[in-house]
């Protein structure tokens, strides 16, 4: 029997990590055997946890946000989770950059604490993976008055 391993090996496909339990006839059924985790899945929970920090009303740079709000009109396309989210995935680390947009008047270096906070924890919860750094960009700051740009009905006329 071995020592419990919990590292990421390399997998042959690109984007893709591969945890590794304990092998040996003693060892629990679920610990035994290989999962992959793809670059994919941690952006999703890394955008999903940077979306649940009261602050925050929107992932991605200026023309993200418009392509996605593009998106979101066409008939299937729907939001992207990942949208302003990019990670690296190492062996056994991760590192995550996120474009931001933040509600006027909100504190945006507390903001952006529970942010690394709240994105740490979801990724090292959910995957295994040590987040070694969260890199956080405010592009913008959305003010009360202004419009949303994939509110419905609110055309010129009636």
């Amino acid at each position: 029997m071995t020592d419990n391993i919990t590292s990421v090996g390399a997998d042959s496909r690109p984007g893709v990590s591969a945890l590794k339990g304990r092998t040996g006839a003693g060892t629990p059924a679920e610990t035994r055997g290989k999962t992959t985790i793809a670059d994919g899945v941690v952006a999703k929970i890394a955008g999903m946890a940077a979306r649940e920090v009261p602050g925050i009303h929107n992932l991605g740079a200026g023309m993200a946000r418009a392509f996605g709000a593009v998106r979101e009109r066409v008939p299937g396309g729907g939001g992207s989770v990942t949208q302003g989210v990019k990670v690296e995935v190492g062996e056994r680390q991760a590192a995550v950059d996120l474009d931001v947009v933040v509600e006027y008047g909100v504190s945006i270096v507390d903001v952006a604490g529970d942010v690394r906070t709240n994105v740490i924890s979801a990724v090292e919860r959910m995957t295994g993976l040590e987040v070694v750094e969260v890199n956080i960009a405010v592009d913008d700051v959305h003010l009360p008055d202004e419009e949303e740009e994939s509110e419905p009905g609110e055309g010129r006329v009636r």
